[in-house]
């Protein structure tokens, strides 16, 4: 069994990097109403992930050729931005690979998680400079909506209010409003 998960491995190693366009289906382990699906743009070099948990959904780019992420949480008709952080965020084609080993393996669950948080009432919205800053793709998702700048943090103590956006049994982004 272990030579077949071996196979399995180098193939979504080699096929994520051959491949330019793959979608994967993918739950959270832990929720039976959390689904996502994940697309990867490897010519692009983005990530685009999908949450659908009725009001908690979201929508979220891993943008690489810029360095930022962006997530449109719909519960707060927001967005919220963060740069790229190498020692948090998986490279584009880890991701792939762990998609791939999701998908196929069915039982691969990352418990990985970025907490963030934001300040509420400093939200800004984008301008032309922000645009050129973040990439087309994030404008189309956060234009016209404000944006909240997150920065990382520790989990709270207090987790009720975050909200879930990043990529289901991938990598979670925990987004929590920041408490004066």
């Amino acid at each position: 069994m272990n030579g077949f998960a071996a196979v399995l491995i180098l193939l979504g190693v080699f096929w994520t990097q051959t491949s330019a366009l793959e979608t994967f289906l993918l739950r959270e382990a832990d929720d039976d109403y959390v689904t996502g699906t994940m697309t990867i743009q490897n010519e692009n070099h983005i990530v685009e992930a999908h949450v659908r948990a009725g009001v908690y959904s979201s929508d979220t780019i891993f943008d690489y050729s810029h360095g930022y992420i962006a997530t449109r949480l719909f519960s707060r008709n927001a967005c919220f931005i963060m740069k790229m952080n190498k020692k948090y965020i998986p490279e584009l084609q880890e991701i792939g690979r762990l998609a791939f080993e999701r998908k196929t393996m069915k039982a691969i669950y990352s418990p990985d998680n970025v907490w963030v948080q934001f300040q509420s009432g400093r939200s800004i919205f984008g301008t032309i400079k922000d645009w050129l800053v973040y990439g087309k793709p994030i404008e189309q998702l956060c234009r016209g909506l404000p944006l909240y700048q997150l920065v990382e943090t520790q989990p709270p103590l207090n987790v009720h209010g975050c909200a879930k956006a990043g990529i289901p049994s991938i990598l979670g982004i925990k987004i929590c409003e920041k408490v004066h």
